[in-house]
């Protein structure tokens, strides 16, 4: 989709449960990086989305999750460098026919 932005979400949740349920909630609106990292390619009514549910989950006092709009998705290419066992690999649209 041309108005998809990609985005990188890190949080740091102070409780165990809470970080479970921000967890589980980010497998539904991109891929998973590492332990607190994901990355997202979201149109903007998922990313408003993907922030009110977060909104409603952690606690403002005690968590912080910081979301970074990279830019259009289908203009960007990401320059990462992936040290380690698991290689990095940008987010794609594929067309699927069901």
């Amino acid at each position: 989709m041309a108005d998809e932005h990609l985005y990188i979400v890190t949080y740091d949740i102070a409780d165990a449960r809470r970080w479970r349920s921000v967890f589980k909630l980010m497998h539904g609106y991109g891929e998973w990086l590492q332990l607190s990292v994901f990355q997202c390619r979201l149109t903007r009514a998922r990313s408003i989305d993907l922030r009110s549910r977060l909104l409603e989950t952690i606690h403002h006092n005690e968590d912080h999750v910081m979301i970074v709009d990279v830019g259009l998705a289908e203009a960007i290419a990401p320059r990462i460098e992936s040290i380690g066992k698991r290689a990095y690999r940008a987010v794609e649209r594929i067309a699927l026919v069901v």
